[in-house]
């Protein structure tokens, strides 16, 4: 069976994109599901909160894309999260401009992923804050989008922009890509305007609305900097046990995909 394939994404930057790209993929781990988790964004912040030295790399998504390395010399195992990483560093912030000129530039990372797409259950793709190149190829590549967005009034404003690209996407390149659903993180129950908005979400896009909600949490925090999934680092921890009952969410949700 193929993987399924899914990019987190936002345009907006800090909304947790990489902690829920981290933490589902162990959570999945921990549900005895094969996953990749594939870095698109050149600060490396995947890559470095799975345990994989982005300063130390041989090979990174940066050659794949540019036709100098393939997935399967690319990946590196995360010791600490039981999952497999298409690591990035400084290097992918060059690959814009070279990629300019390649002719299915919008598509050489699908292509790519094709290799060892019978050898995961999900393939996640961790995007930069921005609608750029890169991007493109993470949602050419996927079967669809989970958006992690914080229940904030300008968080509202950047959705209906990614809904706008991801419809673009959807008409011209990718005729598989849908949003799977919407994330919501870092939330604090004691404030009014998160409820408010998150009532809202729930009532412009309904069941596209996950029902596991990731609070805000600080050992979901300190963890990259040991190089360990939150869900790792402390099991017991509130946004584990949250990105582990995501993990599961996703597990059904992909049923009736």
């Amino acid at each position: 069976m193929m993987a399924k394939i899914f990019c987190i994404a936002n345009q907006k930057g800090g909304v947790g994109k990489t902690t829920t790209a981290i933490n589902l993929s162990a959570g999945l781990v921990a549900l005895k599901q094969r996953v990749l988790l594939v870095d698109l964004d050149p600060q490396g912040n995947a890559t470095m909160g799975s345990g994989v030295d982005k300063h130390q790399l041989e090979h990174s998504v940066y050659q794949v894309l540019i036709g100098h390395s393939s997935i399967i010399k690319s990946k590196y195992p995360s010791e600490s999260g039981g999952y497999d990483v298409i690591p990035a560093n400084r290097n992918l912030a060059g690959a814009e401009i070279e990629l300019v000129d390649f002719k299915n530039r919008e598509s050489i990372l699908r292509d790519a992923l094709q290799i060892v797409a019978d050898d995961y259950d999900f393939i996640l793709i961790d995007c930069p804050p921005a609608l750029s190149l890169l991007t493109l190829n993470g949602l050419c590549a996927a079967n669809g989008v989970i958006v992690p967005m914080q229940c904030e009034y300008f968080a509202l404003e950047g959705l209906s922009d990614l809904v706008n690209s991801i419809k673009q996407v959807h008409a011209n390149l990718n005729p598989d890509l849908k949003i799977i659903g919407l994330l919501r993180v870092m939330f604090d129950p004691r404030t009014a305007l998160q409820q408010q908005v998150s009532g809202q979400l729930i009532q412009h896009f309904g069941d596209k609305v996950f029902k596991t909600i990731i609070p805000r949490n600080v050992r979901l925090a300190e963890a990259p900097s040991y190089g360990i999934p939150g869900v790792v680092f402390d099991k017991s921890s509130r946004g584990a046990k949250a990105y582990v009952e995501f993990g599961k969410e996703m597990v059904e949700r992909i049923k009736s995909i």
